[in-house]
């Protein structure tokens, strides 16, 4: 089968094979796809090719569509697998195109079942490069002998995370196409974004005023012991047990007490405030069964008896009513809402359900719930045998649901990464709408902002970086341009940039 790219694809295919490895940062449903299609039919002439991705589903959706597109079969191309057995592995690894998830591939270079020469490596959603994670070592131990691309909408906001993306990656060329730029626009589908505010109810505000007493009176006595608390900003919040760790004084267990008990106060008012007491109470079902010193102390707090009496009313969060309001106004229409905790998304999808919505709940693997599930689950949502897909993080990467006409966001999430990919989802092939509910004077609001401003400082970083890479990259220096090994051609062979022409379903790559 021929494929015909776009002008923006066909332009970063170009790039890729003139740059070397490269990291494409391309909105969701604009087809980063076909790119990495383009680029394994090229390099499949010269050598092998991995195609690596985070999770089971994404790496069989992958398989699919490369032996359909490619016109290649089970003799070419392999999804391996941890559930496949070390002899099976090593031996698929002899095949041309290679799809798993990098914990596979990691495990098996460890064991010296992994094989060489692979002139490509695709990393998909490479935004996850970061820190420990499986594609940094895949990276170290193949960045001699292959090109490496790495695909994503959104590598994060701060620059020192894209950086760290970039050197885990051996990157030194960036391609990144916006919603605005005119060779992307024609291709852009119609997508509203609204939120749509919900004010806490007088029982909900009475059990948000006995969290913020607590979360107050902790603060207060970790600031007394040396340790100001951070409270509005998670990620720092979290930074500071590290702290507290590190110091050689007695003070250290008692302050790790404080701040425990301060955590689960700040979460317990997180969960009722974007989520609901269903979701808090559970929580705090969980909290009983530690037997910890910080669990003992939170559970005496008379505060914590008054939230029990408040939620045996059995009200619940105004979210909840104003979601099946939604979904009842759309008259069957595909959508996916997305929630943050499992709790939550249950507790919806039985909610929906008991008012006539046909919903099924997408989660990760995690009690009772495997693989096959997962695909099934899907496999049913893409068939329309349901309307609403009530899904956590794992929905918002890359799987194959293109005609989704709504996104609703339960909460804000203040990660732009995820804002941007849960976006997505909608107004892929179609118009479509985003809406996303918000808990006035909460979390709520800050999140929701907070997510804007990364993404606009991402993208400005992103194309501070390209420009800076290119005046480098292009400044002269001699009149012979330098090729890195994976982009140079075999003996005697022209490097090729374009790819013939023909005809296929763009749907095929969104």
């Amino acid at each position: 089968m021929q494929l015909t790219p776009r002008a923006y694809q066909l332009a970063i295919y170009e790039s890729i094979i003139a740059r070397g490895n490269t990291l494409v940062v391309l909105p969701t449903g604009l087809g980063k796809t076909l790119i990495a299609l383009m680029l394994i039919r090229e390099k499949l002439k010269r050598g092998r090719c991995l195609f690596l991705t985070p999770t089971k589903p994404l790496a069989k959706q992958h398989a699919d569509s490369i032996k359909e597109i490619l016109e290649l079969d089970d003799k070419n191309v392999s999804l391996v697998t941890g559930e496949m057995a070390p002899k099976k592995r090593k031996e698929e690894y002899e095949k041309d195109v290679i799809i798993s998830t990098p914990q596979t591939i990691r495990n098996d270079i460890q064991h010296g079942r992994f094989g060489s020469n692979f002139k490509l490596v695709i990393f998909d959603e490479a935004h996850r490069s970061v820190g420990n994670y499986a594609y940094t070592y895949v990276a170290e131990k193949l960045k001699d002998e292959a090109l490496f691309v790495g695909l994503t909408a959104s590598p994060g906001g701060r620059q020192e995370r894209i950086k760290e993306v970039l050197d885990n990656l051996h990157i030194q060329n960036i391609e990144i196409r916006t919603t605005f730029d005119p060779d992307v626009v024609p291709y852009i589908m119609k997508s509203t974004v609204k939120w749509i505010p919900v004010q806490l109810s007088p029982t909900l505000k009475l059990m948000k005023k006995e969290l913020d007493h607590l979360v107050s009176k902790y603060a207060k006595r970790l600031g007394e012991m040396g340790f100001p608390p951070p409270i509005k900003h998670k990620g720092k919040f979290l930074e500071l047990r590290k702290r507290i760790l590190a110091i050689p004084h007695n003070i250290k267990y008692p302050a790790l007490v404080q701040y425990s008990v301060l955590l689960h106060s700040l979460h317990m008012s997180e969960l009722l405030e974007t989520q609901g007491v269903f979701s808090l109470m559970r929580y705090l079902a969980k909290i009983e069964e530690k037997e910890t010193k910080s669990a003992g102390i939170l559970l005496h707090e008379p505060g914590i008896a008054k939230i029990r009496e408040l939620a045996s009313s059995g009200e619940e969060h105004p979210k909840l009513q104003k979601l099946v309001d939604l979904l009842k106004g759309m008259n069957g229409k595909k959508v996916i809402a997305f929630a943050q905790y499992r709790d939550q998304i249950k507790k919806i999808e039985e909610t929906l359900k008991e008012n006539g919505i046909s919903a099924q709940q997408f989660v990760g693997k995690k009690d009772g719930v495997t693989r096959k599930i997962q695909e099934a689950t899907i496999a049913d949502f893409r068939d329309g045998k349901f309307d609403v897909l009530v899904a956590s993080s794992i929905g918002e990467e890359g799987l194959d649901i293109p005609k989704v006409d709504s996104v609703i966001f339960y909460e804000p999430i203040p990660s732009e990464i995820r804002s941007i990919q849960r976006r997505g989802r909608a107004a892929r092939l179609q118009e479509g709408e985003v809406i996303i509910l918000m808990t006035e004077d909460t979390r709520d609001e800050y999140y929701y902002w907070s997510a804007q401003r990364k993404e606009k400082r991402m993208k400005e970083i992103l194309g501070t970086m390209q420009k800076k890479m290119r005046a480098e990259r292009d400044e002269p220096k001699s009149e012979t341009k330098k090729m890195t090994s994976a982009d140079s051609p075999g003996k005697n062979e022209p490097l090729a940039h374009k790819p013939p022409s023909g005809q296929t379903k763009m749907s095929d790559f969104q």
